[in-house]
């Protein structure tokens, strides 16, 4: 957690809501392979290169899912303020079916998965060095917050590893 805190470019980013523009409520920096881009909340992120921290996880994430990742949304809560809304990673980047580890560090957070229709949730806590696996019809079917508490006082970060499938190109006619 200490070298991701100091290596990468951390930023709280504007984003856009039901077509107004806010603050994300927590600082992000999205890296990748070169070339990665992800569009999400009327923004696109370009992927900054893999820092020694990040590839270490990565290869860690790969060997535990048995999935590639070409990138990672890094999110770092810096107390029990920050926080995510409710939303699905359903962006077409990800492709229909998309697999996301995500790796907690820092200090514990509670995670909230809500089905979409019947409205059954899920409330999990993510203790350090915990690996949740979003996959299959996931983001389909469920949302999913990481809801604001005033009982922490202390930093997260979130690593959200995906695998950003590349644009179609249009056939020429």
């Amino acid at each position: 957690m200490t070298a991701l805190t100091t290596e990468l470019d951390w930023a709280q980013r504007s984003i856009t809501i039901f077509g107004k523009r806010h603050l994300q409520p927590r600082l992000v920096a999205w890296h990748g392979d070169a070339g990665v881009r992800y569009r999400y909340s009327g923004q696109t992120l370009s992927a900054e290169g893999w820092s020694d921290a990040l590839r270490i996880i990565r290869e860690r994430c790969e060997t535990e899912t048995g999935h590639r990742f070409n990138s990672v949304l890094c999110n770092l809560y810096r107390d029990g303020n920050d926080a995510m809304g409710w939303h699905a990673d359903n962006e077409p980047e990800l492709g229909s079916h998309p697999v996301i580890a995500s790796v907690s560090l820092g200090c514990a957070r509670r995670f909230d998965l809500r089905h979409k229709k019947s409205g059954e949730t899920h409330r999990i806590p993510l203790p350090a060095g915990s690996l949740l696996v979003m996959a299959g019809s996931t983001q389909q079917h469920w949302v999913h917050q990481v809801p604001r508490t005033k009982k922490v006082g202390e930093a997260r970060i979130n690593l959200t590893f995906r695998h950003i499938e590349a644009p179609v190109s249009p056939v020429p006619t």
